[in-house]
């Protein structure tokens, strides 16, 4: 569930359900996915979640492949853990996790217009012993972290044992550490401090890292005061919660404790003050904190935070006041599964940006060759769609005929019109996928970019391996074996000493209307992608097979018997330009596909110039051809309107994101 296919399709459903229902179902399909065989390199593949070696984080004796956290309120039951951990976090967390199980029925208010979750019951959770055996299942490899949390109605003496226990077990189950949640409940600010002190003899019964967990709603001064007083705990560090109490139940304690702790206490303990609220008005509170723990921590200990975190700049606003890690809840709900992957390019362009560049990339080194490969390309096309529009056949092909073209001619009338539609709708695909190539070589291949190299490449095996379809039939073309002999070693050369590099070009920070629109816009041209991937494979296997389609036989006013009759040679050639062009469109299409799905970015002006100029070419072969020789059927040249409506539709669509000047 890339955000382009859930900004644009399944956020708008999922939001009209209510959120619990929505939550369940969204949950248990990526979970269902993530299971299936292959499942998780399906989710890595559509939304391309490989971390750089930039991101890299050492906390708390951990090594962290991502500073990216996903909070344990996003999936509490632990139904798609191993989906989300696809998405390029670096750890996981379980909580809150209490001694017995919470439950609630209750209505979860999802708030959309100002991106806001009011959850019912803030400690709502399967319980310790449910939570055990996920971790034991560990269905990922990322260190799992658990939010302990005593039951919010025990008692000192019971919070200790409680807290004791759950360590203890989760300890054994595999637990990477501990955020200890000592500030939440109904207990009074007393009771809140003891517990806290007594964390100092739990320490010492598990050898795992310990964090302080800080509600958001705590005051600063209660903030201070209780990690000055839990100085005896050996704490890693801090993590920000990103859940505060309700509005109402928050005016009425700060009212109450302005008379006496006694009536604050007696606030607390109103259901209302369990209704934890989770969105984008925490960021505010989330920076605070976190610039007052710096301040007085110092940099020796790790702070994790991430309330109101939608959006990039977000993240970088709390990095730059002095968080170390990101954890992601609410912002996953609104922005979509993307959020982490668009944060860690964003941390990952910071990184690299003031460095200075590294040395570029020889031309004859790899992508110089493809460039080469790629206006071969171009000029066969142009070739190639020479050709169709004059004489139709070579000499060879009339030679292996037997027949010359008047002969053709006299035998159908239509022949030599279908076989010149087939080979300049051919001509008009090949000087598309040259024109990719050349592009995806020139900006991509030669800055290190590992998407543009996994489109070309995999293009290329694809579009080599289709010469085989040409012999489906007996046929031996033999200029297209001269052709992929001098292409091949262009395409073997452009793979040498490649070595992926981090972009240095600007990334998208906003979840403003042009990223919206683009998500719309990169839907097209994913749709187009598998579309025109699905005609490549059907033509492909119609032209290894029946080679004709009825609306194929309807415009010729014959029969394949008929035209076996004639000349049994006359399938095996047209067979071959129809399985010629269904390779070479599964060529452009995987090509057009990886783009669509890895490429898309903000600023990325070369690429809306290269969709629009590539595919230009393939689609005016394909109409105006059928619109020259009278074959226009309307069931047959449907696919390529919708083609055509995607195309277009997705540049316009795009145009403001990726055409933009400079950041917003």
């Amino acid at each position: 569930m890339p955000d382009w296919s859930y900004q644009t399709i399944f956020r708008p459903l999922l939001f009209r359900l209510p959120a619990r229902v929505s939550r369940s179902i969204t949950l248990g399909a990526m979970g269902a996915i993530s299971r299936l065989p292959g499942g998780s390199f399906v989710i890595r593949t559509l939304g391309h979640m490989e971390l750089s070696p930039l991101l890299e984080r050492q906390a708390a004796g951990l090594t962290l492949l991502s500073p990216i956290g996903i909070s344990g309120g996003v999936d509490p039951s632990g139904v798609a853990h191993k989906a989300l951990a696809q998405f390029g976090p670096g750890f996981m967390e379980f909580g809150p996790v209490t001694i017995t199980a919470i439950r609630s029925d209750s209505k979860i208010r999802n708030d959309s217009a100002s991106e806001m979750i009011y959850y019912p019951d803030y400690f709502e959770n399967d319980g310790l012993t449910a939570i055990a055996e996920r971790l034991t299942r560990r269905e990922h490899k990322l260190p799992q972290f658990a939010r302990l949390t005593a039951l919010p109605d025990a008692s000192t003496d019971e919070a200790i044992e409680q807290l004791s226990e759950m360590m203890d077990k989760l300890a054994k189950a595999g637990a990477a550490g501990f955020y200890m949640d000592v500030a939440s409940g109904n207990r009074s600010w007393d009771q809140v401090l003891r517990i806290g002190e007594s964390l100092s003899r739990l320490q010492d019964t598990v050898d795992l890292p310990l964090f302080l967990y800080v509600p958001l709603s705590l005051s600063e001064d209660r903030l201070l005061e209780l990690w000055n007083g839990t100085k005896e705990v050996r704490w890693q560090g801090a993590v920000i919660g990103e859940a505060w109490l309700d509005q109402i139940g928050v005016e009425r304690v700060a009212y109450a404790s302005k008379f006496s702790e006694t009536a604050a206490e007696a606030a607390m303990n109103e259901d209302s003050a369990r209704e934890a609220v989770v969105g984008k008005k925490g960021l505010a509170a989330t920076l605070d904190k976190t610039r007052l723990l710096r301040d007085r921590m110092g940099d020796a200990v790790t702070i994790k935070a991430g309330g109101g975190v939608h959006e990039p700049l977000d993240a970088l606003q709390l990095l730059e006041a002095g968080a170390d890690l990101i954890m992601l809840h609410s912002g996953l709900v609104y922005s979509g599964p993307g959020l982490p992957k668009r944060i860690n390019e964003a941390i990952i362009y910071e990184t690299v940006r003031d460095k200075p560049p590294p040395a570029p990339i020889p031309f004859w080194r790899n992508w110089g060759w493809m460039c080469l490969l790629g206006i071969g390309m171009i000029i066969g096309g142009l070739l190639a769609w020479w050709i169709g529009a004059t004489d139709v056949l070579l000499s060879y092909d009339t030679r292996f005929l037997g027949m010359s073209i008047d002969e053709i001619h006299h035998v159908n009338h239509n022949l030599l019109h279908f076989m010149s539609h087939d080979r300049i709708t051919l001509a008009g695909t090949m000087i598309s996928i040259g024109i990719l190539y050349y592009q995806l070589a020139k900006y991509g291949l030669r800055y290190g970019q590992h998407w543009a190299r996994t489109a070309i490449v995999t293009s290329c095996a694809v579009g080599f391996s289709s010469f085989f379809l040409y012999l489906g039939y007996g046929y031996f073309d033999p200029l297209h074996a001269l052709a992929a002999a001098i292409l091949l070693p262009m395409f073997i050369f452009s793979l040498r000493g490649h070595t992926d590099r981090p972009s240095r070009k600007r990334v998208n920070l906003r979840n403003d209307r042009a990223w919206k629109l683009a998500m719309w816009g990169q839907l097209c041209f994913v749709a187009l992608g598998f579309a025109l991937t699905a005609g490549g494979l059907a033509i492909a296997g119609v032209g290894i097979t029946d080679v004709f389609v009825k609306a194929d036989l309807a415009f010729l006013g014959t029969t394949p018997d008929q035209l076996n009759d004639v000349n049994p040679k006359l399938i095996s050639l047209i067979a071959h330009d129809r399985a010629g062009f269904g390779g070479a469109l599964l060529c452009d299409a995987i090509a057009i596909l990886i783009i669509a799905l890895w490429g898309i970015g903000e600023g990325e002006r070369w690429l809306w110039w290269t969709l629009l100029i590539g595919g230009a070419p393939g689609f005016y072969a394909g109409l105006s051809v059928h619109y020259g020789i009278g074959y226009v059927d309307f069931m047959h040249l449907l696919p390529a309107f919708v083609a055509v409506f995607l195309y277009i539709a997705g540049l316009i669509l795009l145009y403001p994101y990726m055409m933009r000047k400079s950041p917003i």
